[in-house]
């Protein structure tokens, strides 16, 4: 995502208006969690200024009459307890989860990329703590991949091949990393959701650096899984790989379309798009722009 993320972190980048780490806080929130640690690796990061409360620009936008918008920034200190830690170094996943150590101690905790945007009925991470409640193990969330997107994914590998047309929690026997398609052990990949207990730790302490350096959160379950139940949960909800060029705009576009706010002129823009041709600018765009310039002239 360079050079957009030269400064501002990836989890930052609005869709539909609202930066991918809110989508992961609401999302946390919904499914009953409390208590969100946030891993960053500034602890003046601009994801803190986001979520704390700013009363000199709630007083603002009340003197501007903009109560719904000053209710809105005051919402975002409210969601929940977040709570931060430092990342010195980019070593992985793994180690990233490490950092929380320390707040999460010895409690089954849920893991998510903010990056990965899961848009369904009951949140994802609702649905993890139910298959929790019913299979117990650590487990991770998983569908079906295409050929050539193997090497983007984590991947798991299970007994049963019949499995493949059910739903709901599935046994896993073997994790590997981005492997190739020859060596994948499935077709079915992870997708940026997990729920861990406390046997992680001492695994992830056993994993070593892969190729990149980084100690990779998928190694570390493939180890804790030769000794422990480790399941994949086949989701439900429209996913979003929101950290690559075309995934992040292809989420922009849809989460838009969802958005009562953006969804009808979104649309009407989009009709009017042909291709091969140049696109339009939108007439109420373009006359925003115009009165602008006057107001500035």
């Amino acid at each position: 995502m360079l050079p957009a993320t030269k400064a501002l972190p990836k989890e930052m980048l609005p869709i539909a208006a609202k930066p991918m780490i809110q989508y992961a806080v609401e999302e946390a929130v919904a499914s009953g969690i409390e208590t969100i640690v946030v891993v960053t690796r500034n602890r003046k990061s601009i994801l803190q200024a986001h979520f704390r409360r700013d009363r000199e620009l709630e007083s603002f936008l009340e003197s501007r009459r903009q109560v719904s918008e000053a209710e809105l920034v005051h919402q975002f200190a409210k969601l929940a307890d977040l709570r931060y830690v430092e990342q010195k170094e980019p070593l992985g996943l793994a180690d990233a989860i490490s950092c929380a150590r320390s707040v999460v101690r010895e409690e089954p905790f849920v893991v998510l990329l903010p990056d990965v945007i899961i848009d369904s009925v009951q949140p994802v991470t609702e649905q993890l703590i139910r298959a929790h409640e019913r299979h117990g193990g650590s487990i991770v969330v998983i569908r079906e991949i295409e050929p050539q997107e193997v090497e983007r994914f984590g991947v798991v590998g299970f007994e049963d091949a019949k499995i493949l047309r059910m739903r709901g929690a599935i046994r896993l026997t073997n994790l590997a990393e981005k492997p190739s398609l020859a060596d994948a052990p499935s077709r079915f990949g992870i997708f940026g959701r997990y729920l861990l207990e406390a046997d992680i730790w001492d695994s992830i302490a056993k994993t070593t650096r892969g190729l990149r350096g980084e100690v990779q959160l998928t190694d570390a379950l493939n180890l804790l899984c030769k000794k422990k139940l480790v399941h994949g949960l086949l989701f439900e909800g429209r996913h979003f790989d929101a950290g690559n060029p075309l995934g992040y705009i292809i989420a922009n576009i849809e989460l838009s379309l969802r958005d009562p706010r953006l969804a009808a002129p979104l649309r009407a823009y989009l009709s009017g798009l042909q291709s091969c041709s140049e696109p339009r600018h939108s007439p109420n765009l373009a006359s925003e722009n115009r009165s602008s310039q006057s107001d500035q002239m």
